[in-house]
C-alpha cells in the first residue's frame, strides 16, 4: 500500500478530538530498501515522537539505570510477588526488604522491556507496523510491547472513554511516548 493511502487510512481511525491536531509523516529512503524509514508523529505541527530529535518533549532512555531512577515509572506489587521472593530466598529477610527485592526485580524486567520497545523503534519502519496496526485487533495494539503500536491504538476512536479510563494503571509502566499520547487522549475524553 502507498504511503498516501495508509495516511490516510490511519487518519480516518484517529479520534475525533485528535483529527487535525494529531499527522504521520513517514520519511523513506529511495536509493536504500534496506534502510529503515523514520517515523515522526507531530502533534499540533511539532515532532512529538522521533527519537532523534534531542529538544523532544518525550524522555528517550539511554541506560537501565535512566528507567530504574525515573520517578514517573510506578511499579505495583502484588502479594503472589513478595510470596515468589520470600520463597526464593530461603531464610529470615525482613517483609519490608521483601518489597523492595521483588520491585527491584520487576523493574529491571520492565527497564529491559523498555529499553528493548525503544530500540526496535528507532530501527522499524514505520510503514511495516502502521500495515500491522490496521490488520490486528485493537486489544492486541493496546497490549503490545510494541510503542509505535500502543501510539497508534491510544489515538484510535474506537479506544473509548471508559476504556481510556480503565487504563491508568497499566500505562504507568509503560514507555513515555506512550504515557505522553494517553495524558493527550485522556485530556480530550
Amino acid at each position: 500500500m502507498s504511503w498516501s493511502k495508509l495516511k490516510q487510512q490511519l487518519e480516518s481511525f484517529l479520534s475525533p478530538a485528535l483529527q487535525g491536531r494529531v499527522e504521520y509523516r513517514a520519511a523513506g529512503y529511495r536509493y536504500s530498501p534496506d534502510k529503515p524509514g523514520l517515523c515522526y508523529i507531530s502533534v499540533d505541527k511539532k515532532n512529538v515522537l522521533y527519537m532523534g530529535d534531542k529538544a523532544s518533549v518525550i524522555r528517550w532512555y539511554e541506560s537501565e539505570l535512566d528507567v530504574k531512577n525515573d520517578a514517573d515509572i510506578q511499579i505495583p506489587i502484588t502479594g503472589e510477588e513478595i510470596e515468589a521472593v520470600r520463597t526464593s530466598a530461603q531464610g529470615n529477610v525482613p517483609e519490608d526488604r521483601l518489597h523492595v527485592i521483588a520491585r527491584n526485580r520487576k523493574m529491571t524486567k520492565l527497564a529491559k522491556e523498555l529499553l528493548s520497545a525503544q530500540t526496535t523503534l528507532s530501527k522499524s519502519n514505520f510503514i511495516v507496523t502502521a500495515n500491522k496496526f490496521l490488520s490486528t485487533s485493537i486489544e492486541e495494539s493496546l497490549e503490545s510491547h510494541d510503542i509505535l503500536l500502543n501510539i497508534l491504538a491510544l489515538a484510535d476512536r474506537r479506544v473509548g472513554k471508559k476504556r481510556i479510563l480503565n487504563m491508568t494503571d497499566s500505562i504507568k509502566s509503560k514507555h513515555p511516548a506512550v504515557q505522553y499520547f494517553y495524558k493527550l487522549r485522556l485530556g480530550t475524553c
